[in-house]
């Protein structure tokens, strides 16, 4: 590829994502979403995340195709002992203070 078709792509990603993320802001309050789907929109943040960070505690750390559901894997285990934790304190910052703590401690004792 040439860098002229690099800037063409790059304007054509950036004119798509405009135009799709702008459509309901443009459209203002003229359209009304059915109640149900947006109970459902609701959701999509935390199903985005899941999405992302879920596959990244699964993975083998060195990076090889393979899930790894093992306590070597230190990713998963702080992952979990931060769910836990979230699940007793309820506080977003604490709990990501201790997942990252949890995780560098296994990163460096193991």
């Amino acid at each position: 590829m040439t860098d002229i078709d690099i800037w063409i792509v790059i304007a054509a990603l950036w004119l798509a994502t405009f135009i799709a993320r702008s459509g309901f802001w443009l459209a203002g309050n003229r359209i009304q979403l059915p109640q149900r789907v947006q109970e459902a929109l609701r959701y999509a943040p935390a199903c985005a995340l899941a999405a992302i960070i879920l596959p990244d505690f699964l993975m083998y750390p060195s990076g090889a195709d393979q899930w790894d559901f093992s306590w070597h894997n230190p990713k998963l285990v702080a992952g979990i002992a931060a769910t836990l934790f979230f699940q007793l304190r309820k506080n977003m910052l604490h709990t990501i203070i201790f997942g990252m703590v949890v995780f560098t401690c296994l990163r460096l004792f193991s």
